[in-house]
């Protein structure tokens, strides 16, 4: 297993531009699957889920022509209809082929899916939804789906599953009759994912909203479609870079409602980003204090379903506030695994109290040091690798493939905005 190497005190500046939104390519990946027709996607992020998910791809007979960061993807055959089990086991969005497998085949037989171990990650709403279309179910070694014929119909989600509604899109996009999908997930990832749909041709209305509506048609067709660029990725270079004391530069942040979002998270810290239409400057910072809520209470950074703050940037917030000035109580209300890596930065000199497995205060401006730890997961990982950079001394991160599967090469991406940061066996 490959490590990271990181010599810290190194100022991260420039100009950046993220790679395509992880969590819209690998839904569009098996969109693939709803027809015969070519479909390519541009702007392709070229980290390890993403090959993962060519791979599973490939097992079911589906052609595929990367060049660069574009992949042009054809499943005129879908010889089988049962995903690897190794394969399954590596990435999370395995459970996205239920949906496009069941419209297209009539069945889909995935392995348990595996990546970040976070807290309990359900399937339920997944199960529901598409029995409410006509699919039956069984569980055990394998998640089980058989359906002669989808057909519409209203499903409540019980929770806003960005999941779950991308894979009730994709099977009701060729389901008779109509579906409305209430409580639906809204993140631009899922609006994303439906505008390739419609390209493709399907009838999907109140995409942005939580009550969408899709229409069924008898098929679909091929398209092309630009992947829109990855907010997370954007906000945890930004992170490093106030982080560290520099200045950066995003050209094509994602959009003024991801903006938005995270900025509101990042002025609490302290940072007002500049810039117009879909590029941010975030000045370099000696000082940055956290900003209190009316009446001088502490303020609260929380996650939640869209347009809350995204769980995925937690992490990286919890380090950027151990470098501002004043106190913040973070609330991480979807996983409750997710903030157990604050352990290592309370060995490396965070001042942070951990209330429960979902809330901690943390205190700074902290003077971190460098320690030899390993990353749990992609949003953790990240998050070491940012508190390495600003930390004296050396760290070593073992298990970066963990973060790899998130972050396009991102020692190389790093080290061209000025980070001590090396690869080594």
């Amino acid at each position: 297993m490959s490590r990271f190497i990181i010599r810290g005190r190194r100022r991260v500046g420039g100009r950046f531009t993220p790679a395509g939104n992880k969590n819209a390519a690998l839904p569009m990946l098996t969109a693939c699957l709803l027809t015969d027709q070519p479909v390519t996607l541009r702007n392709l992020p070229l980290i390890a889920d993403v090959r993962v998910m060519l791979e599973l791809l490939d097992g079911l007979g589906v052609e595929a022509r990367l060049q660069g960061r574009d992949v042009t993807l054809r499943a005129a055959r879908v010889r089988r209809a049962r995903l690897d089990r190794e394969l399954c086991r590596r990435v999370r969005a395995s459970i996205l082929f239920a949906g496009p497998l069941l419209a297209r085949v009539g069945r889909a037989d995935i392995p348990p899916p595996g990546g970040d171990v976070i807290g309990r990650r359900r399937v339920d709403a997944h199960v529901t939804g598409l029995r409410a279309l006509g699919a039956r179910f069984e569980g055990g070694e394998s998640l089980t789906f058989r359906a002669k014929r989808l057909r519409g119909a209203p499903v409540l989600l019980e929770e806003a599953s960005v999941t779950a509604t991308e894979n009730l899109l994709m099977a009701a996009a060729l389901a008779d009759g109509e579906t409305i999908v209430s409580n639906a997930a809204c993140e631009p990832h899922v609006q994303d994912l439906g505008a390739l749909l419609i390209k493709m041709g399907a009838r999907i209305e109140g995409l942005g909203s939580n009550r969408v509506r899709v229409t069924g048609v008898e098929r679909l067709g091929g398209a092309d479609h630009a992947i829109g660029p990855d907010y997370i990725e954007a906000g945890s270079y930004l992170a490093a870079a106030a982080a560290t004391g520099g200045e950066l530069t995003i050209d094509g942040f994602g959009g003024h409602e991801a903006r938005a979002v995270v900025g509101r998270a990042f002025a609490r810290l302290g940072l007002v980003w500049k810039g117009a239409d879909d590029t941010v400057i975030q000045p370099a910072h000696e000082l940055f204090r956290v900003r209190r809520d009316l009446g001088g209470a502490i303020p609260k950074i929380e996650d939640g379903i869209w347009p809350m703050f995204p769980s995925d940037l937690m992490s990286v917030a919890i380090v950027l506030a151990t470098q501002a000035r004043g106190s913040v109580l973070f609330f991480e209300k979807l996983f409750e695994s997710r903030m157990y890596f604050v352990d290592r930065l309370i060995e490396m000199g965070a001042r942070i109290v951990q209330c429960d497995p979902h809330r901690v205060v943390v205190e700074g401006p902290a003077r971190l040091s460098g320690i030899h730890m390993s990353s749990p997961d992609i949003r953790a990982g990240m998050a070491m690798l940012i508190a390495a950079l600003c930390a004296r001394g050396d760290s070593i991160i073992d298990n970066a493939h963990v973060i790899d599967r998130g972050y396009e090469r991102v020692d190389e991406r790093l080290r061209a905005l000025g980070a001590d940061i090396e690869r080594a066996d």
